[in-house]
């Protein structure tokens, strides 16, 4: 066994238990974490595959951007987990049966990129190119289209999310964009005609002691 397997073989155990300690963590906190720790030992398997381009890109993404952020929301929000908890073994049968269909049908669909002998092997000028221009041809000649179509349902589920979140506040003051695009010239200023009222100049204070003085 050379150097390459056996890291490969540390990097996908180490990626194997935090993925397991993500699910199983009583604090969401310590979940993110874990998390963290997969995304950088999957970054490290795909260094090994010689994939700089996507190890980078899970790195500076998921692990310094959105986990980040993650983490932020978690400490902010004061999440109470026994609350979460609840219920958890009663639908854990439902969910394994569930897990195990998922991975049944993605060793379906992934198993004939495991076959070795089936692989392409690239050119010397293809090698020169480097992976990561090789990576944008594919990505935007042959796979155009479930490139647009995956981008076009992370906007919808993106949509979805903030319809779902959104909640009316009392305590708060908005407007209509519609009331605003509608409005008319006439209606942002309004001039009212009223009769002058004159006051009665007020008399000095001498005057009002004398009058007083003479009641």
């Amino acid at each position: 066994m050379d150097m390459t397997t056996a890291l490969f073989y540390v990097f996908s155990a180490v990626l194997l238990g935090a993925a397991f300690r993500v699910i199983t963590a009583r604090s969401p906190v310590h979940a993110a974490l874990f998390l963290v720790l997969a995304f950088a030992s999957a970054s490290c398997v795909w260094m090994l595959l010689q994939a700089e381009f996507l190890a980078i890109s899970l790195v500076l993404v998921y692990v310094g951007a959105v986990m980040v952020l993650f983490l932020f929301v978690v400490m902010m929000l004061d999440i109470n987990v026994d609350g979460l908890r609840a219920g958890f073994w009663k639908h854990f049968p439902l969910a394994g049966l569930v897990g195990v269909v998922i991975a049944l049908e993605m060793a379906a669909v992934l198993l004939g990129g495991f076959r070795l002998s089936d692989a392409p092997q690239a050119t010397a000028a293809e090698v020169a190119q480097g992976n990561t221009k090789l990576l944008g041809i594919e990505i935007y000649t042959q796979y155009l289209y479930p490139l647009q179509l995956a981008a076009v349902l992370l906007l919808i589920a993106i949509i979805a999310a903030i319809a779902l979140t959104l909640r009316p506040r009392r305590d708060t003051k908005s407007m209509n964009p519609a009331d605003q695009v509608r409005v008319k010239a006439r209606d942002r200023l309004r001039l009212v005609k009223m009769d002058a009222v004159v006051e009665a100049p007020a008399a000095p204070a001498g005057d009002q002691l004398a009058a007083g003085e003479t009641k």
